[in-house]
């Protein structure tokens, strides 16, 4: 019955097609799910409200399912019609983002990475037009994630990731490791007039999101007593960088990503106390784009450009 409609042989595309609704029902349905008003849709896609309502009633009439409650003048996704839409939603800005990448490269020479903010602003951009330089025929494309991420579910070629050698999907290789330094404004250190490790607790500690632990893994290495640290929450270390530098407090900063404010003196390090991260900054990438061009290319770059930092 309906299950063996489902199961045809790879060459028959009859089957699927079925279940293949064009753009501009999808694209109706889309817009009227995020919106909840035909109104808005129609007014988003410059059509008619009615226009807009017999392509709903198209696509439901096709999948032989209701997608919406329809209650007088309003519309409520019906509980499938949620989940398809969020999934629908996801296809659209893939093939949006396929055929922007296409008309930047028309060649096909595109990658599209996943950078951590301040790796990415303050490390890998000042060197990418050097790689460009060398491969003129590939554009890279920036996107920021602060965590790790189904490459399955995202139009993302790559990824730089930070913590333990292990994403699920993805091959990995190893860019550099990191030393992290107590760091805070001039002005901070000279009130504390910090000695030792300890003295770091009578001061505003600056904590990151991604590394809740920090402060208690220094303070432990260096003999502190690490028991209830408390401080203020960041969740970028661009952020933390500056909150120290206004004198917030002392944030632990990875050393290579803050030489300039150092150099400059806009952060000093609290005390010359360093401690080397236990995890590490990896090129990650998901097994059926190994042998991409551009991310092959981007890789054996990258992997010499970090070759002394390893």
């Amino acid at each position: 019955m309906f299950g063996k409609d489902l199961i045809r042989p790879e060459n028959d595309v009859q089957g699927p097609r079925r279940f293949l609704p064009s753009l501009p029902l999808l694209a109706a349905f889309e817009a009227a799910a995020r919106t909840g008003s035909i109104t808005a849709a129609a007014r988003e896609l410059s059509l008619t409200q009615s226009a807009v309502s017999r392509q709903v009633k198209a696509l439901e009439e096709q999948l032989e399912v209701e997608l919406f409650h329809r209650e007088r003048q309003t519309i409520r996704l019906t509980v499938g019609g949620d989940a398809y839409a969020r999934e629908i939603r996801d296809a659209l800005r893939k093939i949006s983002t396929a055929s922007l990448n296409l008309r930047a490269n028309p060649f096909g020479g595109t990658l599209t990475l996943a950078i951590l903010p301040t790796f990415g602003t303050r490390w890998l951009a000042p060197r990418l037009p050097k790689f460009l330089a060398g491969n003129p025929g590939i554009t890279i494309n920036l996107v920021t994630r602060l965590s790790s991420f189904d490459f399955r579910l995202e139009p993302v070629d790559a990824a730089i990731h930070f913590g333990r050698p292990e994403w699920q999907g993805g091959e990995l290789a190893l860019l550099r490791s990191e030393t992290v330094v107590p760091a805070c404004s001039s002005e901070l250190r000279r009130q504390y007039s910090f000695k030792e490790a300890g003295d770091l607790r009578k001061a505003p500690l600056l904590h990151l999101m991604t590394r809740p632990d920090a402060w208690e893994q220094w303070l432990t290495l260096h003999g502190v007593d690490a028991h209830a640290v408390h401080g203020m929450l960041l969740d970028q270390f661009a952020t933390a960088a500056q909150a120290a530098i206004s004198g917030l407090g002392i944030a632990l900063l990875p050393e290579f990503l803050i030489e300039e404010e150092l150099s400059t003196g806009k952060l000093v390090r609290a005390l010359d106390l360093p401690m080397k991260s236990t995890e590490a900054y990896y090129l990650v990438w998901p097994t059926d784009r190994a042998s991409h061009p551009p991310l092959v290319a981007f890789r054996e770059w990258l992997l010499l450009e970090t070759a002394a930092d390893r």
